[in-house]
């Protein structure tokens, strides 16, 4: 019988079943015996210092065991050095409870410990602050910019300008602003420390990196790495906001450790705005092109937020060296410091606001020029990286063109602006292109197969709703010649073999390479217990000349000749046999060639021509990603990050009072994202791509590539319906009435 083939056919998530049944536990759903619950108080400004704090009311409620504050907590390395985590920004860490100075409005000042939560919630209102204030600096306008003295690790700086500035015939020019914008996922982060009082301890955390929050308190406790575990089975979405540690792994901890009593702290809605999210840009772009819209100049620079104590740094200008050849590129990238909290990697993080900025004034210059503009694309196509005048290691940009528009039905459109309309709304058609990083990072993954035909996958590596249970079973299940449900996959624990922060969309590529090698040298293992046998059909076989399929290992070529599984792990006397792989990347290869993910993003919007109510009725997003592993859970991804770029162009704005260094819509009500209304038909396009540099799965990430580019296409279609170019965004009303 042959063998399903599981890798790029669509298949159901296997953790979907313990999802929608609620058998899949959370950081904050762990069972444990004797829990106590940490409710934390926050500071009310967002500049200054704390005098003193009142805990006496709050220290008399029945039921409160402790409250923890800088005055009152225990000593640990953690207040004596800079415990930077894995994926840190340079500068000083955050350190709750550290010393009285308060750094940005929500600030961890107490931690209330109690036997139930509504006690603790109760005490924590009572706790009361005393402050001497400062007059807060939360407007990126105003405050002085800087460039970084140290780069970020992974984010290179802008590249030294190249070519002189000259006259070019059409020029455009703008200025875009994008502001804060917070991940909001579903699950609020939580964790749950166990201390077992023999220098072990335990925590269900919320994270996109289990090791990473165990080495970080490994470091901060003083303890051996291998007695810190840190669990993550399940994560109810993060978008980026899980790759650091956040504050409350470290208050549970700290809190579990002092009282040697298992305890659990959850943050509210309102203190997810202390965690960081995506900072605010303001960014000027320069093109200047001939008669024919070849590009002579790119001129782009970029301001990005950051905290006062460390220097967040984003890849967003290089983007715009990147996908467009010029003869003179200009870049700039400075920073300014904020009274707020370290801004963190949202997704797609840099691109999403550069791109932005990028593909709005490539739009300004397609009109300009009387250009449709695919065809100025087209025009500008980059088959070498510009910057570093490397090839790609694939590039199937100009399909992804191509198919986007015949999908959308691009032909169609009349370019003249308020051109056309359905009834009373004006109908609005724009494009962009997407870009971002096709990464590939060290991954360890471990594979072990029994004699009754059953493998487990095991991994350090997060599944944070990616759908990285289901491709890793599908690689295994295709390796080892077994049916899915057959393959386990274990994930999001420390003690499973090495494996990074689950970001950057490389862990597909990545964690799936490291599967594929490991069953590869199971198999290896395999065939050499096979030869023991007496008379073995495969004595003479090498590794390349077998495959594991239905329980026998058998001859490529011949599959009359096999030993089976049982037989070759009683050759050994074995009843189970495991093997180790290790995906590296090959960095002759980062040398050699560029390696990026594209796509072509096409929307359709229809705006009330009184009201100037913007509806997003179509999107279409034909990415070129090299091999999709499973057409359905990349789809999801796809998905999910158009709905992220449409909440980008329309709904999505952290308002700060500057007066008080506050954002003022700390909440669901008044953060607006969008609901099930807002979303309409949304299509995607998988572009043929042969991916053959990159790594031996020929994978490139999609978590990110669905949001780049989405909110310019929308931005240029509201530009198409009104006539009316916004280039702050979110696009709300107030800002496309007065020129309806």
């Amino acid at each position: 019988m042959p063998q399903t083939q599981h890798v790029g056919a669509e298949r159901d998530r296997v953790d979907g079943p313990a999802k929608v049944t609620g058998h899949a536990r959370y950081a904050a759903e762990f069972p444990v015996d004797g829990l106590l619950y940490g409710v934390i108080v926050t500071s009310s400004i967002a500049r200054g210092r704390i005098t003193a704090i009142d805990l006496d009311a709050a220290l008399a409620v029945p039921g409160v065991v402790q409250i923890f504050t800088h005055r009152r907590r225990p000593e640990s390395d953690w207040y004596k050095h800079d415990f930077s985590d894995d994926v840190a920004p340079p500068g000083q860490p955050f350190r709750a409870l550290y010393d009285d100075v308060v750094h940005f409005s929500g600030q961890p000042i107490a931690l209330v410990v109690a036997e139930e939560f509504g006690i603790a919630r109760h005490a924590a209102t009572l706790v009361k602050a005393t402050y001497q204030a400062a007059t807060p600096e939360t407007d990126l306008q105003t405050v002085a910019h800087y460039t970084p003295p140290k780069a970020r690790n992974g984010i290179a700086p802008p590249p030294a300008r190249r070519g002189k500035a000259g006259d070019a015939p059409l020029r455009v020019e703008g200025e875009f602003r994008t502001p804060f914008e917070y991940q909001n996922p579903m699950e609020l982060f939580a964790a749950t420390a166990v201390w077992d009082g023999d220098d072990k301890l335990t925590v269900y955390d919320k994270t996109q990196g289990v090791q990473n929050g165990q080495n970080q308190l490994a470091k901060i406790f003083g303890l051996k790495p291998d007695h810190v575990r840190v669990v993550s089975h399940y994560v109810g979405g993060a978008f980026g906001a899980g790759l650091r540690p956040q504050y409350s792994l470290f208050l549970s901890a700290m809190a579990a450790r002092a009282l040697e009593r298992p305890v659990r702290v959850v943050l509210t809605r309102d203190q997810m705005w202390s965690i960081g999210g995506r900072p605010a840009t303001i960014q000027h772009v320069r093109l200047g092109a001939g008669p024919d819209g070849k590009l002579q100049s790119i001129e782009h620079d970029a301001v990005g937020s950051t905290s006062r104590y460390e220097d967040q740094q984003e890849n967003i200008v290089n983007w715009s060296g990147l996908l467009y050849p010029a003869a003179t590129t200009s870049l700039g990238y400075k920073l300014g410091k904020l009274d707020l909290v370290t801004p963190n990697d949202m997704r797609a993080p840099g691109a999403a606001s550069g791109v932005f900025a990028l593909e709005c004034a490539m739009d300004e210059l397609a009109s300009e020029a009387g250009i449709d503009p695919v065809e100025l694309r087209l025009r500008n196509y980059a088959d070498r990286d510009p910057a570093e005048d490397k090839p790609f290691t694939s590039k199937e940009l100009r399909a992804a063109y191509r198919l986007g528009a015949e999908k959308f039905g691009w032909g169609e459109r009349n370019p003249a602006p308020r051109s056309m309309r359905d009834g009373h709304e004006l109908v609005g058609w724009g494009m962009a292109t997407g870009v971002w990083e096709a990464l590939y990072v060290p991954h360890t993954a471990r594979a072990t197969l029994t004699a009754d035909g059953k493998a487990t996958i095991a991994c350090a590596a997060s599944d944070i709703g990616t759908g990285t249970y289901t491709i890793l079973t599908q690689i295994a299940a295709d390796a080892l010649g077994l049916p899915m449900e057959d393959v386990t996959v274990c994930l999001g624990d420390s003690k499973l073999p090495t494996a990074p922060v689950e970001g950057g969309s490389w862990t597909a590529a990545s964690a799936g390479t490291a599967v594929h090698i490991a069953c590869s040298e199971l198999i290896g293992k395999l065939l050499e217990q096979a030869r023991r046998l007496n008379d073995s059909p495969l004595g003479a076989a090498g590794r390349d000349d077998v495959v594991l399929a239905a329980g026998r290992l058998q001859l490529r070529g011949d599959p009359a000749k096999f030993v089976t599984l049982g037989d070759a792990l009683r050759a050994g006397g074995l009843d189970h046999i495991d093997a180790e792989g290790s995906a590296k990347p090959d960095q002759s290869v980062a040398e050699k060639f560029t390696a990026n993910t594209h796509s072509a993003v096409f929307a359709e919007v229809k705006v009330d021509a009184e009201l100037g109510v913007v509806r997003v009725t179509r999107l279409v997003i034909a990415v070129a990603a090299g091999k999709i592993l499973n057409p359905k859970t990349a789809r999801s991804q796809l998905l999910g990050g158009a709905v992220f770029g449409l909440g980008m162009a329309l709904h999505e704005e952290s308002m700060l009072d500057h007066r008080f260094g506050r954002f003022m819509n700390r909440n669901l009500g008044e953060y607006h994202i969008p609901a099930h209304a807002d979303i309409h038909a949304i299509d995607i396009v998988f572009v043929p791509e042969q991916e053959d540099h990159l790594n031996p799965l020929g994978v490139k990430g999609v978590g990110e590539i669905g949001v780049v580019g989405t909110a310019a296409a929308i931005a240029n279609a509201v530009h198409h319906a009104t006539g009316v170019r916004v280039r702050e965004l979110p696009i709300t009303i107030d800002k496309l009435l007065p020129g309806l």
